[in-house]
């Protein structure tokens, strides 16, 4: 199966690494301007089964085609693609806020279309993507998406209505927990610590919480309690946060970014 992906900038390029880690597969990576698809060309050069080429030609060759762009360019590429596209074909819009009515305007019978919200962390295998396809998605076709975005990490199929709550919680949640621990690392710092080993403590244990909550399945609120002794340093801490209102502020930060991306 060959993939193209339009569009290598940071989402684009988090999925191309992911996808072509292990030297197997093939994609076709696309973009516009000739001096980074130049530079694209040399980063690439010695990585098996990474070709960069015109989008019309990706197109033509490509099984499953990646549309990372930016929403406001996501029509004029889907127009320029629309004529080559085989029959068969998947388009998979990565792109904030493109709905499943455009993309069945824009695209050929016979082209079937998925809606997708991914997140960064697919450049080290822990993202997740969110996956609505139209109504005429087989099921065939959604899980050979389902496989192919494998070694990003994680995907999760729910409806279009949901796309905007889920990028909330998903998409743009990485920039959330850097902020968490950006402010963890400073307040260790003022306390002490160099900044590598506040990094490295911070960093830590975001990546250990966060395997808690997917590998043992429980709810965050268990994992919090069982580390919490009452009277204890632990439970001094999530006291200040929520005089500080963290739940409300997370509520809020929740809400527009939905607002936003819906």
């Amino acid at each position: 199966m060959t993939t193209a992906i339009y569009g290598v900038g940071a989402m684009g390029g988090a999925i191309l690494e992911a996808l072509t880690a292990d030297g197997e597969g093939e994609v076709l990576a696309v973009e516009g301007a000739p001096e980074r698809a130049e530079s694209l060309r040399q980063q690439y050069a010695d990585r098996t089964g990474v070709e960069v080429v015109d989008a019309t030609t990706a197109a033509s060759r490509a099984d499953v085609h990646l549309v990372v762009v930016k929403p406001y360019s996501v029509a004029g590429l889907l127009a320029q693609l629309a004529p080559s596209l085989r029959p068969g074909s998947i388009v998979l819009c990565l792109a904030l806020g493109v709905s499943l009515a455009d993309l069945a305007e824009a695209l050929p019978e016979g082209v079937a279309a998925i809606r997708g919200m991914p997140n960064t962390p697919a450049r080290v295998g822990r993202g997740m993507t969110v996956l609505s396809p139209a109504d005429d998605v087989t099921d065939e076709q959604l899980q050979q998406v389902r496989e192919l975005l494998a070694p990003t990490g994680e995907t999760i199929v729910l409806p279009e209505s949901q796309q905007g709550v889920a990028t909330a919680l998903s998409g743009s949640a990485p920039a959330y927990f850097y902020l968490v621990v950006e402010a963890m690392v400073d307040a260790g710092v003022a306390r002490g610590l160099t900044r590598a080993d506040a990094l490295a403590l911070a960093g830590q244990a975001a990546r250990g919480a966060g395997a808690m909550l997917v590998e043992t399945g429980e709810e965050a609120a268990l994992l919090r309690a069982a580390v919490t002794s009452p009277g204890g340093s632990t439970a001094a801490a999530p006291a200040r946060l929520e005089a500080h209102a963290v739940r409300h502020a997370f509520a809020d930060a929740v809400d527009a970014c939905t607002d936003r991306a819906s």
